[in-house]
């Protein structure tokens, strides 16, 4: 199982002092990030003004590679991101430096069509499963969209329902036969329960600001290096090294 580092995700800048939003703010958190122990990298490029944009993906792809050599880089593909279906596409097919994947909510209509796109381009696909219906959405997707991995994203943040909330997921992934490997994170209270149930079933996970700000004693972590220290020892501590 792999821990990835989501660093900044659609949180406005007064979320945390230490939030990267530019490409090089961006490519150093991550450095320090591999080193504290994360596999993998997802980020929300932002443009000059801060907003996220899919315009912004290809320079910091570029700033970001070359902090981290070797280490796989996720986008994610919003819908809000750039608010029409039409633009979205558009982006992908204009980027000059590709990440090596990028998510996909399975809940927003243009779904299939970005995969499509993703797909043409030759970047990866993370499937996000917020739900039931979402679940059952991919497995109805012709040899399920060709994902590389499926991310369980969690949003509820009352411990049992998360908890139900994922199981009825995976079991709907099992029930159709997508053998697909997981990622599952859940949002702010739940971030930290669900990096334990994620090393529990032995799947990846991931941590960062985009997820949460605190750490499992409810102090405000210094940076995204500290929430990946945190996972990373976690996941040292239950043997899966």
């Amino acid at each position: 199982m792999l821990v990835q580092a989501c660093l900044n995700g659609a949180r406005p800048a007064d979320f945390h002092p230490r939030l990267p939003l530019t490409a090089a703010a961006m490519a150093e958190d991550a450095a320090r990030c591999v080193a504290a122990g994360a596999a993998e990298l997802h980020l929300h490029p932002r443009d000059a003004d801060g907003r996220e944009s899919l315009g912004a993906v290809a320079d910091t792809v570029r700033a970001v590679r070359a902090a981290c050599p070797g280490t796989l880089i996720g986008v994610s593909t919003g819908a809000w991101i750039e608010g029409d279906p039409g633009r979205t596409r558009r982006a992908i097919e204009s980027w000059s430096a590709l990440p090596d994947h990028a998510s996909v909510n399975l809940s927003e209509d243009d779904a299939p069509a970005v995969m499509e796109a993703l797909a043409r381009r030759g970047v990866g696909i993370e499937a996000g499963l917020a739900t039931a219906a979402d679940a059952e959405r991919l497995a109805g997707l012709a040899g399920h969209g060709g994902v590389l991995r499926v991310l369980i994203e969690i949003e509820q943040q009352n411990l049992a329902a998360a908890f139900a909330a994922a199981d009825e997921i995976a079991r709907i992934l099992d029930r159709h036969g997508v053998n697909k490997p997981i990622l599952l994170h859940g949002l702010d209270a739940m971030m930290w329960p669900l990096v334990g149930r994620a090393l529990e079933y032995r799947w990846s996970t991931r941590v960062g600001l985009e997820d949460g700000r605190q750490l499992p004693d409810g102090s405000i972590a210094a940076d995204n290096t500290a929430l990946v220290r945190q996972a990373a020892a976690m996941r040292n501590g239950a043997g899966t090294g």
